[in-house]
This record gives structure tokens, C-alpha cells and sequence, in this order.
């Protein structure tokens, strides 16, 4: 392919809940602008854009994939995200690379969890989105109650572009309000022709109620079409079009259009939409990098002329080797440049340049600003690096990665599988930053942790497919702690006859909660304070640190309280009687031993975690929501931020 220009090229992304149609939109895609020949199915593990294994037998997107095509005049990067939260990652770093994204959503579910979790991710970005109300060819489809739930749970402004001609089994077709004309896709290419024809009689009037309502929204964008909207005026489509495009671009408003994916209708108008709405790279907001060291910044021009600033997005281990996906923000990239990884502080030197096809790739010697390309020989780079011309350093953003909630506790199956095992799951960990690695000191498993069970039952799959790991899996063994509730203090005294001789030890302990996380503060008085010498305050300090590691209760560590986390424990002062305060062997004896008897009762803490978790409505009953930081209302989402015992 020749290169286009930059106002031509349109980097989108595609998000959805799972099922809701997504990689079927993007097959049809991929068909209907010919590059590729036959329609994938995605419930026949033939989709293009699902290319692993795992993707193929669950029938779900996994990882995002990223392709290339053309449609008229515009160059289409296209990247088909997953929509099962446990992948959410991969639609955190898709979003942070591209410049707009279809929002799909079923006719019949409407808008679900995913897809508000998805919606916000965009948000966060500020990335212009068309919508796509998908599979309206269904038993209970409802375009009307989809809309009203955008307004409501999503608080964004939908504006329809189109109208269903026929609902569930009898659709048919969409009327396109801004041509004011219906729009019928035949059965017999599969869609592929597309046949314009006037508005049949009985929808007229609902179809002219509708494209008032497009216009009235498009004058929110342009002084004129208001203008003539208020003097009654009729506004010509291409009008409409720039102004809708304008609202989009300012995520003002969100255009939205009908179809059914799996029965081939609609794509075509939405391909449209894409380029007609969707900004290019020259129409988004400037790029911030800022410079190594210090708190300046500067706008990153999209010119290939520029120096060269891209973001390393997502890392994957191809036959060993890290494949890195690069947004150019800035510059032109050759095949065998050195770049500067600023945010390792390392040099680079890229050895191919690649096109990406889903798992298929294509050579190419350069790639300028506004593209989406991957390239081989970089080896420090991990996700959300920045790499850029060596003469002038400057650093990305870098993306939101959420903390990994759930483990699991792995071993080898065999002794040839241990050798293999670690160095397997760190190339794991260079493509996902939501997947963790850690032993565990005090049990000696190897734990991982990540977004879910699904995502770790993937994990455990890619380890025998493609690393030739066999592994067992289990849960980890929980290690309890023990911690103070309150307050308390303790007083032992000990009396002991040794070799004819009543020794005596007396310890006086007071005992704190500490904030949750401080661990454990043992404090005796200075030698200068205390009339016992250093030997013995070190004596009593040991005997208190030995105290705390065999606990109050159980002999589980004491290591939080109730609230927070740790204790303190003091030792004023140890009273040995009769006799001097220089510590015999025997006094020594008592001194450990009054401060090993001095333990309190105590309690269990929770394990705990901030769920980020976001609802209906207030948390039920049956949920404790401790040191809730933040609470606030979206529409009837409740958000609420604290800590939740797991």
C-alpha cells in the first residue's frame, strides 16, 4: 500500500461488552472493505481477528489484535479489543494509542457492566466515539431502551443517525436520516451490495422527527444550522455531517447507527462513519511529552519531519523475542534506527518494521507520525515506554494499569518443566502488566496473581501450548496473622528458685494499634533513661521481637490491629528483686521469660484490597467496606473506594 496523508488516516479501536458482536463487526469489516475474502466466524473459530488457540475453542477475544485496511479515501487502523473484564488491560493500552473507537452494544442487553467499565476507560482518554447498536435482527431487540440507557448509565448524548426499517426477524435495513433514504443490503452477496432507495410511505414522519432531532443537535456545533434550524430552513447533509463531526471530535455528542453484524447489515454506513465523523491524527488534541529530569513540557506536532516520539503500547514474546507495538506521535522510523528508550534511560535499535494483519505481518522499510506498527530488536522496552530521537529525550504518559485481585499458586509438573518455568512466565510478564510473579517466602510456593480466574486459566494454557510447561495449580496457602483490637497493657512478674535462689523478673508492657501496614515498633527506654544496662534492655528487646513472631492467640505472627496494622510495645522499665541490675546468667533467664509471658490476647485481620468497585446502587448488606475514601453518583452508578476484606 502507498502511504496516504495524514488527514486520511483513521486509528480506531473497537470496544464492547463480551458477546455484545465486536469481532463480528470487525470481520465484516475487513470483508466488506476486501481484505479478506471470506467472512470469519467467530462461532465456527474462524475469525481473522481471533487468531490464538485459546481465542478460537472459548470463542472470546483475549488479546487486542490490530490490522490495516481501506475503505474510499481513508486508511483504517483497526484494533478489536477484548470485552471480558479479566483482559481489561488490553483495552487500557488500545485506548491510550488511538485517536477514536466504535462502542458496540447488543439491542437486546443494551448497556452492561463491561461496557460502562469500557465507555469510562474512554473517558479517561478523551477519545471521540460513534456507536454501533448491533444485532437488532434478534427476538427482544430495542433500539429506544439502548438509547435511554446511554443517556442514563453512560450520562452521554446519543444522537441517532439512523432509523430500523422492520425489527427483529423482519429487519431489514436503516433509513439514513442525513441522506434523508433507505438503505437495503442484498442477501445474495452477502451484504455486499448496498441499495438506496426512498423512504417507505409509512416512515416518513417518524424518519423527519428523527433528522430534526440530529439537526437540532448538530446547531449545539454550528452557528448557522442553528440559525436556519430556528427559521424552519431545511440544513443539507454535507452541513450536517461537518457539524456532527465537530461534536464527535469534542466528545459533545456520540452518532449513532443500527445493523446486525452476523446478517450483514449496516457495516458499510458505519465504515462510512468512521472516516466521515472519527478525527484523523492531525484533528486530535497535541500530544505532552515531557523532558527527562524535569517538570517542562512541550506539544508533540504530528509531522514526520518532526523528531521522532512514539509509545511503546503493548509488548508481546514472539518466538522469544519481544514484537512492540508503537503509536508514532512525532517523526519518521526506518528500519535499523537507534532510538532512546527515556524511560528505561537505555538505547534501542530496531531490526525490522512490521505491519501488522492480526498474527500475520507485512515488511515495510518506514512508518510516520499518525501510524500503528510493530518492531522487532527492542529488548529493555516493556508497556508504556516512550522511544525517541536520542538528540531530543522526552517521555509519554504512560498508561493506568490496574492492581491484579486474584492468585494462584503454581508448580512444575515434572523436573523438566521447573528449568522452564520462570523464564516462561517473565516473557508472560513483558506482555501483560496486569499479571504478576512473585515466591512467596514463607510458604515457598510461586504465585501468580492477575484480573481474574479466567485470565490465570489462560495463563496456565499458554504455559503448556507454548512454553511446553506442564503445571498444577491450587490455591495459596493462606498465611494468617494475628493483630491487636485495642489498647492494652500487661504487667508479668516472675519468680523462679535457681540453685537455692529466688530470682525475680517483672515486665511492664503497653501495647498499641499502628496503621495498618507499619508492622511491628518495639520501644525500651534509652540506657540513659533506664537503670538496667544495655545487655539486658537488648535481652528484653530480643525476647519481645521472639514474643511477637509466636503471637497472642494461635502462634500466627502479630503483625496489624484492628484498623490499621502493627502494635507497639514498650518496655518502661524491669525490676529485678533483690539484688543489682547487671544480668547474670539467671537474671537473664527471668528477663526473657517475664517478657515472653507478657502477651496479650488478640484477633485475626482481614486480608483486604480496594475493589474500585462501581454498582447500582449503595453496597449491600453483606458488604464491609472499610476506610471508604471516596464515594460518588454517576447517573444510578454508585462509585465507591475503600478497602474490601477478601
Amino acid at each position: 500500500m502507498d502511504h496516504p496523508p495524514l488527514d486520511a488516516i483513521r486509528n480506531i479501536g473497537i470496544i464492547s461488552h463480551i458477546d455484545a458482536g465486536k469481532t463480528t463487526v470487525s470481520e465484516r469489516i475487513l470483508f466488506y472493505s476486501g481484505e479478506t475474502h471470506k467472512m470469519g466466524e467467530v462461532h465456527e473459530g474462524q475469525a481473522v481477528m481471533d487468531w490464538m488457540p485459546q481465542e478460537q475453542e472459548r470463542g472470546i477475544t483475549i488479546t487486542a489484535t490490530s490490522t490495516t485496511c481501506r475503505w474510499g479515501s481513508f486508511w483504517i487502523n483497526l484494533i478489536d479489543t477484548p470485552g471480558h473484564i479479566d483482559f481489561t488491560i488490553e483495552v487500557e493500552r488500545t485506548l491510550r494509542a488511538l485517536d477514536g473507537a466504535v462502542a458496540v452494544f447488543s439491542a437486546v442487553e443494551g448497556v452492561q457492566p463491561q461496557s460502562e467499565s469500557v465507555w469510562r476507560q474512554a473517558e479517561r482518554y478523551q477519545v471521540p466515539r460513534i456507536c454501533f447498536i448491533n444485532k437488532l435482527d434478534r427476538i427482544g431487540a430495542d433500539y429506544q431502551a439502548v438509547l435511554a440507557q446511554m443517556e442514563e448509565r453512560l450520562r452521554a448524548r446519543p444522537v441517532l443517525l439512523q432509523l430500523p426499517m422492520g425489527n427483529e426477524g423482519g429487519f431489514s435495513g436503516v433509513i439514513d436520516l442525513l441522506a434523508f433514504e433507505a438503505l437495503t443490503f442484498a442477501e445474495a452477496d452477502q451484504g455486499r451490495t448496498v441499495e438506496r432507495l426512498p423512504i417507505p410511505a409509512e416512515l416518513l414522519e417518524q424518519a423527519r422527527i428523527a433528522r430534526d432531532k440530529v439537526v437540532e443537535a448538530a446547531a449545539d456545533f454550528d452557528d448557522a444550522i442553528l440559525a436556519d434550524f430556528l427559521a424552519g430552513a431545511k440544513v443539507e447533509a454535507p452541513r450536517l455531517h461537518n457539524a456532527v463531526r465537530k461534536g464527535t471530535a469534542a466528545c459533545g455528542l456520540f452518532p449513532v447507527l443500527l445493523g446486525s453484524a452476523l446478517r450483514n447489515k449496516g457495516i458499510q454506513p458505519l465504515l462510512d462513519a468512521v472516516g466521515n465523523y472519527l478525527p484523523s491524527p492531525l484533528e486530535t488534541p497535541p500530544v505532552l511529552g515531557r523532558r527527562p529530569g524535569s517538570a517542562d513540557s512541550e506539544q508533540l506536532p504530528c509531522d514526520p519531519r518532526a523528531p521522532l516520539c512514539a509509545l511503546a503500547f503493548k509488548v508481546i514474546s514472539d518466538e522469544g523475542r519481544k514484537l512492540t507495538y508503537l503509536r508514532i506521535y512525532a517523526g519518521t522510523l526506518k528500519s535499523g534506527t537507534t532510538l532512546l528508550n527515556s524511560t528505561q534511560g537505555c538505547t534501542e535499535k530496531v531490526a525490522r518494521l512490521l505491519r501488522m494483519h492480526a498474527h500475520k505481518r507485512e515488511g515495510i522499510e518506514e512508518a510516520f507520525a499518525g501510524d500503528i506498527v510493530a518492531v522487532t530488536g527492542l529488548k529493555e522496552v516493556l508497556t508504556g515506554d516512550t522511544l525517541c530521537d536520542p538528540v531530543h529525550p522526552l517521555i509519554l504518559a504512560g498508561l493506568n494499569v490496574p492492581e491484579p485481585v486474584v492468585s494462584l499458586a503454581v508448580e512444575p509438573k515434572g523436573v523438566e518443566d521447573r528449568e522452564k518455568l520462570m523464564p516462561a512466565l517473565e516473557k508472560l510478564q513483558w506482555e501483560d502488566p496486569t499479571f504478576k510473579v512473585r515466591e512467596d517466602e514463607e510458604t515457598g510456593q510461586t504465585i501468580l496473581t492477575g484480573m481474574g480466574e479466567l485470565h490465570l486459566d489462560i495463563i496456565a494454557d499458554r504455559l503448556a501450548r507454548e512454553f511446553g510447561v506442564e503445571v498444577k495449580t491450587g490455591r495459596p496457602q493462606v498465611v494468617y496473622r494475628e493483630t491487636l483490637r485495642r489498647v492494652v497493657e500487661r504487667r508479668e512478674t516472675l519468680r523462679r528458685e535457681m540453685d537455692g535462689k529466688v530470682q525475680c523478673g517483672e515486665v511492664l508492657l503497653r501495647l498499641t494499634p499502628l496503621e495498618r501496614g507499619a508492622g511491628v515498633n518495639i520501644v525500651l527506654p534509652s540506657a540513659e533513661e533506664s537503670p538496667l544496662s544495655v545487655e539486658l534492655l537488648s535481652i528484653l528487646k530480643e525476647s519481645l521481637t521472639q514474643a511477637c513472631a509466636a503471637g497472642c492467640v494461635t502462634g500466627y505472627p502479630l503483625r496489624v490491629g484492628h484498623g490499621g496494622a502493627g502494635r507497639e510495645a514498650r518496655a518502661p522499665g524491669a525490676d529485678h528483686v533483690p539484688g543489682d541490675h547487671h544480668p547474670s546468667g539467671k537474671r537473664r533467664q527471668s528477663a526473657r521469660l517475664a517478657a515472653a509471658e507478657a502477651r496479650p490476647g488478640g484477633g485475626y485481620p482481614d486480608p483486604r484490597r480496594d475493589p474500585g468497585g462501581a454498582g447500582a446502587g449503595a453496597p449491600g448488606p453483606d458488604v464491609r467496606l472499610y476506610d471508604r475514601t471516596a464515594q460518588c453518583h454517576e447517573g444510578t452508578r454508585h462509585l465507591h473506594h475503600g478497602i474490601l476484606p477478601l
